[in-house]
């Protein structure tokens, strides 16, 4: 056939005695008409053979565009895909609809500007002369006042403290007395607390890189810092924390409930992991060459903790000897997509059935500390009838080889489907923590959300230079956000810190 990608097949290629992988050769381009008439010619062990050939070909190539069109359709709603990840297609969320109007709602008590009692300065407006007559009213008594009041800030600018001390000499005796120097006045010229706590809130929490915080101090206070009085300010502030990260660190061993992740940190250009452990009141974050139990070995907390850890079911966490919790938002997110694209009805089903448990766990938590007996055991049966049905659904996988005969040996691929009944049955227990013990949360949203702000920075800055700088960012990053959980001023604590009083919790609380 002219102008046809085609060859002519010799007789010899297609005898039925040639081995598979030669036959599967012998029709890697086009076949032309005349081809497949040779194939036939030469009988019915010759067609058996390439349609054998095209089936495997087909179901290869199937199974290639059904994996491309999952890669296209995950978002963050039905998978563990970050939001900044989705497309300009709008993503439905998985709240659904409450009914209510948008905005405030009535009975809602709104918040506005208030005047002040006590404003720090008055500005008076004068009345110079009668708008009628024109005399002069300068001197005449003000009859009332109207007020208007503006919030807003004043001029700041870089202050320079002169701190002296006294040399005496005591008319008695002549002995020469010299006033002590207060201890944060250690130096000649040096930069103050507040200063540099201002530095290092400004980068470390609000994540401002080194050359535009230079600029901002300028545009702010008319001042120029270098960026080695801003490193000499983080490096002096993470030394400062030491031991108040290890009693973070010994406070969450103490915890009957841990929250655990990890997510992906360029340092020194090549990917490693930080790693975040939490409670409500704490957080602990690490840097690690490792994403696995090196990881938590080099952290010294899942090795000698005996509560319960919250998780995504990375197995790495599973070697470690404490009673574990999975976290449901990912159940939820991965049910959702074999619903949606692989139409399995089962997965709304135990969507249904875990925000059923959730639900009735919500209203009982405040009043009892758990549910009745009854409960859990009809909530357990539903749960397995639904794995049951769904396992019909999906049969375990069947592999053949190249001469079309069933795989007796070697690990055979599982759907994604599979995978998932197999974690949620296998995992039962731990999936379902949270109706056994109140204490556990349904889902690892806790430290989902505390590692959010490392791929902010990472988004920004792309890289950390050195492992002594994503070592800087992680204690100093993991006081701030205990800072905040306990409802403290950020920058206060900062400066507490550079004043020898750093922020401490005391109570060790849960996670929920």
């Amino acid at each position: 056939m002219e102008g046809h990608n085609s060859r002519q097949i010799p007789a010899k290629d297609i005898n039925p005695d040639n081995s598979f992988s030669s036959l599967e050769s012998s029709i890697s381009t086009s076949l032309s008409r005349e081809d497949i008439l040779a194939i036939y010619n030469e009988g019915p062990e010759a067609v058996c053979a390439i349609i054998l050939i095209q089936a495997a070909r087909i179901a290869e190539l199937e199974e290639r565009v059904k994996s491309l069109e999952d890669q296209i359709n995950k978002n963050s709603r039905n998978s563990s895909k970050p939001p900044s990840t989705d497309t300009f297609r709008k993503i439905k969320g998985q709240r659904k609809p409450s009914g209510k109007p948008v905005g405030g709602q009535k009975g809602h008590k709104g918040y506005t500007l208030e005047m002040a009692e006590k404003p720090d300065h008055e500005i008076v407006h004068q009345v110079t002369k009668c708008e009628f007559c024109g005399r002069s009213l300068c001197d005449a008594k003000a009859a009332s006042y109207e007020r208007r009041q503006v919030f807003d800030l004043p001029p700041i600018k870089v202050e320079v403290f002169e701190h002296r001390t006294e040399s005496k000499i005591c008319p008695n005796c002549g002995c020469l007395n010299k006033a002590v120097f207060p201890n944060e006045v250690a130096y000649p010229v040096q930069y103050g607390t507040r200063l540099k706590s201002v530095a290092v809130y400004l980068n470390q929490y609000q994540l401002v890189p080194f050359d535009r915080l230079s600029e901002t101090f300028v545009d702010l206070f008319g001042h120029r810092l270098s960026q080695s009085t801003l490193i000499d300010a983080n490096r002096t502030c993470y030394n400062i924390l030491g031991p108040v990260d290890e009693d973070i660190k010994q406070k969450i061993i103490a915890s009957p409930v841990i929250c655990l992740d990890e997510t992906g940190m360029r340092i020194e250009g090549k990917r490693k992991w930080c790693h975040v452990v939490s409670t409500e009141n704490l957080t602990y974050y690490a840097a690690n060459p490792h994403r696995g139990s090196e990881a938590n070995e080099d952290m010294g907390i899942l090795p000698v903790f005996s509560g319960t850890a919250m998780h995504d079911g990375w197995s790495s966490y599973f070697k470690f000897n404490c009673k574990h919790a999975l976290c449901n938002s990912h159940h939820l997110r991965d049910l959702t997509f074999i619903h949606e694209e692989e139409k399995q009805n089962w997965a709304k089903d135990l969507i249904d059935q875990l925000i059923s448990i959730k639900t009735a766990v919500d209203r009982r938590r405040p009043i009892h500390g758990g549910l009745d007996l009854a409960e859990i055991k009809d909530f357990e049966e539903r749960y397995d009838h639904i794995i049951e049905r769904a396992k019909l659904e999906n049969p375990p996988p069947i592999d053949f080889n190249s001469e079309g005969q069933i795989k007796k040996r070697g690990k055979k691929k599982k759907t994604k489907a599979q995978n998932l009944l197999e974690r949620l049955q296998k995992y039962r227990r731990e999936a379902l923590a949270f109706m056994y013990d109140f204490v556990v949360p349904f889902d690892n949203n806790l430290a989902e959300r505390d590692l959010r702000m490392v791929k902010v920075q990472q988004k920004i800055s792309g890289n950390f230079r050195s492992w002594e700088g994503a070592a800087i960012f992680c204690r100093i990053r993991g006081y701030i956000s205990t800072v905040k959980k306990n409802s403290c001023s950020v920058i206060d604590a900062i400066q507490g810190a550079f004043e020898g009083k750093p922020f401490n919790p005391q109570k060790t609380l849960i996670a929920v």
